[in-house]
C-alpha cells in the first residue's frame, strides 16, 4: 500500500508538472509578440538637441498607419540612409548612429515601426514590412531620391526588415548589423526545450530574402554577440548573391557593439562605399 501511494504521488507530481509546462507554453503561443517587440513610447532626445537639423515627419502606410519618421538631410551628400533599428526602443535610442553617419557625409531617414515612439498602431511582421515599404516610398516619391543613391541599413530586427525592402526595391546597397538569419533560429536557442519551429509565428527570414539580392552587401557582426551567434553573420554572407559583399568582424556584445566598435564601424561603412562606387 505504502508503495502504491509513491507511485500515485509520484505519477501525480509529474502530471501536475505537465499541466504547468502545457499552460505555459500555450501562454507564450498566444503572447509571442510580447517576446519578438520592445517598443517604447518616450522620445528621449532629437537630433536638434546633438546640433543636428532634422525634419520630424509622418508618413501613411498603404493600410493607412500613420508612421513616425525622421529626416536629417546632408548637402552634397555620398547617399541617403534608410535606417531600420532593432525590435527595442525608439528612433531617438539612435542619435549615435545618426551622428556617426553624418560625419560620413550621408543623409539619414530612420523611421518608428507602428506602435513604437510617436507611430499608431500594433507591430506585427507584416506591419514592419509595410511601415518599410512606406518608408522607402516617401524616399523614392516625396524627397524624389533615386533609388541608387540609397543605402538600407538594417540593425538586429531591422536586417530582415531591411533585406526584404533592398529585395524588393534594389537600393544601392544594403547593411546588415547584427542581424540573424531567421527569427525562428534564435527562438530555438532561446527556448530549447519548446517545439519553436512549429509553434512559432514570425519568420523575419534574412537568409532567404538575401539569397534573391544582387547588389553590394555589407555585414557587421560580433563573435561577441551573446544573442545572435556570430554563425548567423557568416551564413548570410554566404547567401548574398552579389559579387560584392564583405563581412566585418566588430567587437562587443549585441547591445554593446556599436559603442566599442564606432570607430571600427565608421570606417568600415566608409571603406565599404569607397569600394561600391570604385566598382
Amino acid at each position: 500500500m505504502i508503495y502504491q501511494k509513491y507511485v500515485t504521488l509520484f505519477l501525480f507530481g509529474i502530471f501536475f508538472l505537465f499541466l504547468l509546462f502545457a499552460g505555459y507554453t500555450l501562454y507564450l503561443y498566444f503572447n509571442q509578440s510580447k517576446y519578438v517587440y520592445f517598443p517604447a513610447k518616450n522620445i528621449t532626445t532629437t537630433p536638434a538637441e546633438t546640433g543636428l537639423y532634422y525634419e520630424d515627419i509622418i508618413i501613411k502606410t498603404s493600410d493607412g498607419i500613420s508612421i513616425s519618421a525622421w529626416y536629417i538631410p546632408v548637402e552634397n551628400n555620398r547617399a541617403t540612409i534608410l535606417f531600420f533599428h532593432g525590435n527595442g526602443g525608439n528612433i531617438s535610442h539612435h542619435i549615435d548612429f545618426i551622428e556617426m553617419f553624418y560625419n560620413l557625409n550621408l543623409s539619414t531617414f530612420i523611421i518608428d515601426y507602428r506602435g513604437y515612439g510617436k507611430s499608431e498602431g500594433m507591430p506585427s511582421e507584416e506591419g514592419t514590412y509595410l511601415d518599410a515599404e512606406a518608408s522607402w516610398n516617401y524616399l523614392v516619391k516625396e524627397k524624389k531620391i533615386n533609388p541608387s543613391n540609397i543605402i538600407i541599413y538594417g540593425r538586429s530586427l531591422g536586417g530582415a526588415i531591411g533585406a526584404r525592402t533592398a529585395e524588393k526595391n534594389k537600393p544601392f546597397a544594403l547593411i546588415l548589423d547584427s542581424t540573424f538569419t531567421t527569427i525562428t533560429e534564435i527562438g530555438v536557442k532561446q527556448y530549447p526545450y519548446l517545439p519553436v519551429r512549429k509553434f512559432f509565428k514570425f519568420k523575419y527570414n534574412t537568409v532567404d530574402y538575401l539569397k534573391n539580392i544582387k547588389i553590394p552587401v555589407l555585414i557587421l557582426h560580433s563573435r561577441k554577440d551573446s544573442y545572435i551567434p556570430f554563425s548567423h553573420a557568416q551564413e548570410l554572407f554566404e547567401a548574398a548573391g552579389g559579387s560584392i559583399k564583405d563581412l566585418v568582424e566588430v567587437s562587443g556584445d549585441h547591445n554593446t557593439n556599436f559603442t566599442v566598435s564606432r570607430q571600427y564601424y565608421e570606417k568600415s561603412i566608409d571603406l565599404f562605399i569607397e569600394k561600391v562606387n570604385k566598382t
